[in-house]
């Protein structure tokens, strides 16, 4: 890893949900198989097309990948991410709610008006505080 051979272990997940985010795609499968994790991908569709667990799915994984970039979901990343227009936010106001509530993502600042409303994955809050900022 120092010289640049091989990648850090667990890399790879990072990659493709990058690149899914990217592509706009929906949200991939992991499956653990003996020995490795297989990604499966799937190919574009609506955001409408999809049931709600894979919506979900889809905005932590978002939360995610935000995070690992140093960074937070909001409701406008959401939207950018799924291709919501900006009169339909409250549709991604409806999905990070779902999220949430399936104890998948947290409020980054629950002191904060809910216009500025940050978002990171469950695991990196700690003792109410954000664990890494």
């Amino acid at each position: 890893r120092r010289v640049g051979i091989c990648e850090e272990r667990g890399s790879g997940i990072d990659k493709v949900v990058a690149q899914i985010e990217r592509q706009q795609l929906p949200a991939p499968l992991f499956e653990v198989i003996p020995g490795s994790t297989r990604a499966v991908l799937f190919g574009p569709r609506p955001l409408k097309d999809m049931d709600k667990a894979e919506q979900v799915q889809a905005c932590y994984l978002h939360a995610c990948l935000k995070y690992v970039e140093r960074d937070y979901m909001t409701n406008t990343t959401l939207r950018e991410r799924l291709g919501i227009e900006e009169r339909n936010r409250s549709t991604a106001s409806r999905l990070i709610k779902e999220t949430q509530e399936a104890g998948l993502i947290a409020l980054h600042d629950p002191e904060a008006a809910p216009r500025y409303y940050k978002y990171v994955p469950h695991w990196a809050k700690r003792g109410g505080n954000d664990a890494s900022r």
